[in-house]
């Protein structure tokens, strides 16, 4: 029997059989420096593995409700009033297992068959399957330096069509790095509301922000959808625990999708997560924010010579979108090259751009700065003897 149709429209991750043809080279005896998948090299901080550790031996691993821990859901709140001045009621926050566990209740509750959702390109291919799963259309919409890679409301509104029922946003974004300002996303807001439709802004990388402070859509529109983490800025990648702040109309419903579909999120996890809002854990992600950013300045600085230095910075996250079309038309057959020949591994562009894809790829700086300037040299030395220029091919 054929399966569902709708699972055609989900593409494999391509870094994921990068990474495996990067572990096996490991495996071989090569020295391979890991810059495609994004995950930092920081561990998860102690305050929150002793807090799991805590749980464990306390027993606490029985369900929790399924929109999560009220001191969790309290937590986060007092999070948003103290770093970001927004007050949000913590009954409007939904623990889930990781963002992905968000994202789908977001896109159940919000979008099916017909419906048409708005998204920047590139942007992280999951969010394009979420919607695709819940038989929405993605439209695509291809951002540039000249839109600060992301998503306008100019763009918006030039876009927007008589079923379009969503605009997603992400902001730091993934795959370039670049961030709405509060008056962008102000007017977003305003243009989605304008129409009569929903916004939903992927702030994962929210805390990790380095030329500009970080913003919250939380703060301009009460009536937005915001998918938060633990993963990125808290280093709990692997604890798969994330947040939903929904309006309040939609707590209710959303509670009633997170029974059905995953019960609730992992108890141990929603422990240790408590432990993420210390003084002495957030001392540390502030110093390991600082560190991003001297990996950020490093690498930028590194590639500048080579011509690939970005014209516009990213703001945040810990990712740098290179245009390599002068080394090539094809950056998958790219990044499998770099892997073999000077065992650099880094993500094709594909991954994340319906248009352009081809020409661009994504560099994590999740590594310590020596690794970046050897990646860096590695690159170098593999661009000179592959630049059609010096080879007279130009």
């Amino acid at each position: 029997m054929p399966w569902n149709s709708r699972i055609h429209e989900v593409a494999a991750f391509r870094v994921m059989g990068l990474l495996e043809a990067a572990q096996a080279r490991e495996a071989a005896g090569h020295d391979v420096i890991h810059l495609e998948i994004g995950e930092p090299d920081f561990p998860t901080p102690m305050p929150i593995i002793e807090a799991g550790q805590r749980a464990l031996a306390e027993g606490r691993t029985r369900y929790t409700p399924a929109a999560g821990l009220p001191a969790l859901r309290e937590a986060i709140a007092v999070h948003y009033a103290d770093t970001l001045g927004i007050n949000i009621d913590p009954q409007r926050i939904l623990v889930t297992p990781g963002a992905s566990g968000a994202l789908l209740l977001a896109s159940q509750l919000l979008v099916e068959s017909g419906d048409r959702v708005v998204m920047a390109d590139p942007t992280y291919p999951c969010n394009r399957h979420f919607m695709a799963l819940a038989g929405a259309t993605v439209d695509a919409v291809p951002v540039s330096a000249g839109s600060g890679w992301q998503l306008t409301q100019e763009l918006i509104a030039s876009h927007w069509q008589e079923k379009t029922r969503l605009a997603m946003l992400a902001t730091p974004s993934n795959p370039t790095g670049h961030m709405l300002s509060e008056a962008q996303l102000r007017g977003v807001a305003e243009e989605v509301a304008n129409r009569n439709g929903y916004l939903l802004v992927d702030e994962i990388y929210q805390g990790l922000c380095y030329d500009m402070p970080p913003v919250s859509v939380a703060s301009v529109a009460p009536d937005a959808f915001v998918v938060n983490s633990f993963s990125k800025y808290f280093g709990m990648t692997g604890w798969r625990l994330g947040w939903l702040v929904a309006p309040k109309a939609a707590v209710e419903p959303l509670t009633r999708l997170a029974q059905n579909v995953f019960l609730a999120s992992s108890t141990l996890a929603q422990h240790a997560a408590l432990a993420a809002f210390t003084p002495n854990c957030m001392a540390e992600l502030e110093r390991r924010r600082q560190e991003m950013q001297r990996r950020r300045d490093a690498l930028i600085t590194g590639l500048a010579p080579l011509g690939l230095a970005p014209d516009l910075p990213p703001q945040g996250a810990f990712y740098l979108w290179l245009d390599i079309s002068r080394y090539s038309s094809d950056s998958e057959a790219f990044c499998r090259q770099l892997l073999e020949e000077e065992n650099v591994a880094i993500t094709p562009g594909t991954d994340f751009a319906l248009q352009g894809g081809e020409y661009h790829v994504r560099i994590a700086f999740t590594t310590g700065v020596a690794r970046l300037e050897e990646a860096v040299a590695r690159l170098g030395r593999f661009l000179e003897r592959h630049d059609p220029v010096c080879q007279g091919e130009a």
